[in-house]
């Protein structure tokens, strides 16, 4: 990775690469999910995060989804989410209706994520746990992957006892750069979130594997990459992505470096050197991109 280059200490935009062209959502099974989506009144990060991914995605009849409202109680200065100092009233109904328009759309691995709730005494842990119970509930065969906020203990057990196959949640950037996250999140909090998964699987025999996500591009140098990286194998972190960070409207952090593609490929090899089992390392690679891929450990889940 080259010394970044500060976007606005130089006073240009970046001009977006080539490699960082997607095509747009369409087409039949994109239209069959964005149908079903709607029906059951369900959101998706696809759309509330402005994922690049949304058209490969929605294409292959996949998508994230996120439940308990589309508005966050952070605000964290690389995401387009809404947000507000409470959140969107529960509805009871919504795991119900996610397990529905699951088996609908014939899922057979489903990611779910959640907007922060901390205007909520659990945080919104028991809500969540409720959605993963009902998918079990109508198909013990489907492939559960949460995305979860830096729940702690007295709030994470109640989600993992529900019985995800991958407890994710990302540290987003390296230590020194945390500022772009909302001040009420952190580095320390973020690992042992994931230092907790990994114990709780490990004191009871379950087949849990835990999951992290870093954004690449906001200025982190190499060395400090490599740190962090360190750090989430301590916490026996097993999935690891990298990405590139795309600024999602003008009001968000500025990107500061387009990492190449040929960069991406060095790094899956030293995280796979550091003892990660799975690695998805490309420039448009995000938490949830080939996920099912990533869960079952496949050759071809380097991304692309």
């Amino acid at each position: 990775m080259a010394e970044p280059l500060d976007e606005a200490a130089s006073g240009g935009i970046l001009r977006k690469p080539a490699w960082l062209k997607v095509r747009l959502a369409g087409g039949e099974v994109s239209a069959h999910v964005a149908q079903t989506l709607h029906r059951h009144g369900l959101k998706t990060v696809c759309d509330e995060a402005r994922c690049p991914n949304k058209g490969e995605c929605w294409g292959q009849a996949t998508a994230t989804f996120m439940v308990m409202g589309a508005v966050c109680t952070r605000g964290c200065r690389f995401c387009a989410v809404a947000t507000a100092r409470e959140g969107e009233a529960l509805d009871p109904g919504e795991p119900g209706r996610l397990a529905s328009a699951i088996v609908e759309l014939g899922l057979r691995y489903a990611v779910i994520t959640c907007v922060d709730r901390d205007d909520l005494s659990d945080r919104g842990a028991a809500h969540f746990a409720a959605c993963v119970r009902a998918i079990r509930e109508r198909d013990p065969g489907i492939g559960i992957e949460i995305l979860a906020p830096d729940y702690q203990a007295g709030e994470i057990e109640v989600l993992l006892e529900s019985g995800p196959d991958v407890f994710a949640h990302n540290i987003e950037t390296v230590e020194r750069l945390q500022s772009v996250r909302d001040g009420r999140a952190s580095y320390a909090k973020s690992l042992s979130t994931l230092a907790l998964a990994s114990a709780w699987a490990l004191a009871r025999g379950a087949k849990l594997r835990t999951k992290s996500s870093i954004l690449l591009g906001i200025g982190e140098r190499r060395d400090e990459l490599l740190v962090a990286l360190d750090d989430l194998r301590r916490v026996n972190t097993d999935i690891l992505v990298l990405g590139q960070y795309l600024r999602p409207t003008p009001r968000q952090i500025p990107v500061v470096e387009y990492v190449t593609p040929e960069e991406f490929t060095r790094l899956e090899a030293v995280a796979r050197g550091k003892g990660f089992a799975v690695v998805i390392s490309s420039p448009l690679a995000r938490t949830s991109y080939h996920a099912r891929a990533s869960a079952e450990g496949l050759s071809g889940a380097s991304g692309v």
